[in-house]
Order: structure tokens, then C-alpha cells, then sequence
């Protein structure tokens, strides 16, 4: 009888160990971090792009100021950065303070991690960008082809709060050249952008962001913003994709101007910045 317990035990150490080893790869399949398989772009040298990341670390109540470690989902950044970096572009890093990007450390688990984020950790340049990011206050977002805001939960606690921010991407958009990205709550970085009038400069346009189902079924509702909400308040026609669960959801979203292309979650990074590429590419 010892002898046939030892079997089913080791049977099932067995099947465990094969199902930790391969789990990777079944949430890939699954549609987490899915890969490009569209045409890629070429962008002619001079082109400039700016990614935008949180300081906010702790995953914390409003009013709170302990928790778990958070800051941007490391893919939000590490995909965009790289995919513009690799079609010619000259790519800076930068937040609404400066300084450390903070990374939330879950999103560099095994389970989870790509390809290019494990780019990153071999990237002593693109490590040092991040903690020494630009203050956005010293930064002209008129003279870059795209801004692109990474997500995470911790741009819940301060993207969607910076007047400054908001001031700067109308800016940007005026400048009648540059595309203005973003994904999963680096979206809420544009809900305080105005037009020339004084209205909301997203009010009436097509955006996505990370929905409300998704951070129900994380059980993360502590954040102070959630980007479908608060897209939803400032008159955006709010589109997205779903799934049994919507982590395994992507959407890319372009507005009818084609000049804001934003991700849906940490799925649609990658594709947002590829569609920015085809837009500058066709300008």
C-alpha cells in the first residue's frame, strides 16, 4: 500500500511539474502578450517617439499609503519602446515627475513575462531611461511623431490626475503631426487634454482602454481610476473585445481622424504601436 501511495504521488509531482513548466506558453496561447503578425514599418531616421510611464509604486486605497509593490505593466512600456526603437526611431523615456519608473515586479514572473520584456532586463540603456525618466514639465511633446502612454495600476494614481499632462498631449495634438497611444490606464493621461474651445479633447471618439470587467476579475477595484469609466465620463465611444476573461481579450482601437491609437490591456501594446508605425509611415 506504501509502495502504490509513493507511485500516486510521484505521479502527480509529475503531472505538476509539467503543467508549471508549460503554463507559459498555455497563457500565450490562451491570448496573453500575443504576437505581431501584421506588416511591419520602416520609419525614416529623424523620427521621434516618447513613452510615458507612471511613479506611482504602491497599490494603494485613496487615502492609503501602504501596499503591494505596482507601477507600470512592464510590457505597456517595453513593447512600444522597442517596437519603435527597432523601425528607426529614437525613443525617450519620460513621467509626470521624473525620475524612477517604478515596475509592478508580478509582470516579470515567469508566468507572464515576454519576450521583449526579457529584452529589457538585458537593456542596461532602456533600465537607466527608467530611472531617470524625463519630467513631462521639461519636455516639448510637439516635436515627437508619437506619444504613447504605458498603463499598469499604477497610472490609475496619477496619468489621469496631471493637469500638466493633459495640457501637454493637447499640445501635441495641435501640433497637427504627432500620434498620441496609449494602453490598458496609460489611457487615463488623455481625460484631461482640451480642445481649443475648452471641451474635452476626446469627447465624441473611438478609444479603448482596460475594461471594468477585466479589474472586477483581478479583484483589483481599489484604484482610485478605472480607464473604461472615467474613457466612458469624458464622452468617448467605448470600444473593446472580451473573453471568458478578459485578460486573454485584445483590442486596437483608431480614431476616425487617425490620430489617437489606443490598446485595450497588456495584450495590446504591441499592435497599438505597430498601427502607429502604419500611420506615420502613410503620413
Amino acid at each position: 500500500m506504501k509502495t502504490i501511495l509513493i507511485k500516486i504521488f510521484a505521479g502527480l509531482s509529475l503531472t505538476l511539474l509539467m503543467v508549471i513548466l508549460a503554463l507559459p506558453s498555455l497563457l500565450h496561447k490562451a491570448g496573453l502578450h500575443p504576437e505581431y503578425t501584421g506588416q511591419k514599418y520602416t520609419i525614416s531616421s529623424g523620427k521621434k517617439a516618447l513613452v510615458i510611464g507612471t511613479n506611482h509604486g504602491i497599490l494603494n486605497a485613496p487615502g492609503e499609503t501602504t501596499g503591494d509593490p505596482t507601477g507600470i505593466q512592464i510590457s505597456e512600456l517595453s513593447h512600444p519602446y522597442y517596437t519603435f526603437l527597432d523601425a528607426g526611431m529614437s525613443v525617450d523615456v519620460g513621467s509626470i515627475n521624473g525620475g524612477e519608473i517604478p515596475i509592478d515586479p508580478q509582470t516579470l514572473s515567469r508566468m507572464i513575462i515576454s519576450p521583449l520584456d526579457k529584452r529589457y532586463l538585458d537593456d542596461p540603456s532602456l533600465q537607466a531611461k527608467m530611472r531617470n525618466s524625463i519630467p513631462i514639465g521639461d519636455i516639448d511633446f510637439s516635436q515627437y511623431d508619437t506619444v504613447f502612454l504605458a498603463g499598469g495600476w499604477g497610472a490609475a494614481y496619477d496619468l489621469g490626475y496631471s493637469v500638466e499632462l493633459g495640457s501637454k498631449i493637447s499640445e501635441a495634438y495641435y501640433s497637427e503631426k504627432t500620434i498620441i497611444g496609449g494602453v490598458c490606464h496609460g489611457v487615463l493621461g488623455l481625460i484631461k487634454a482640451l480642445d481649443k474651445n475648452g471641451g474635452l479633447l476626446i469627447a465624441g471618439r473611438n478609444m479603448t482602454g482596460v475594461t471594468d470587467k477585466q479589474i472586477t476579475e483581478l479583484g483589483i477595484t481599489l484604484t482610485p481610476m478605472h480607464p473604461e469609466s472615467e474613457l466612458r465620463k469624458a464622452g468617448v465611444i467605448f470600444e473593446s473585445k472580451t473573453a471568458f476573461r478578459d485578460i486573454f481579450a485584445t483590442h486596437v482601437t483608431v480614431d476616425l481622424e487617425q490620430r489617437f491609437v489606443t490598446g485595450q490591456n497588456q495584450n495590446s501594446g504591441l499592435e497599438a504601436a505597430h498601427k502607429i508605425l502604419e500611420l506615420l509611415a502613410n503620413q
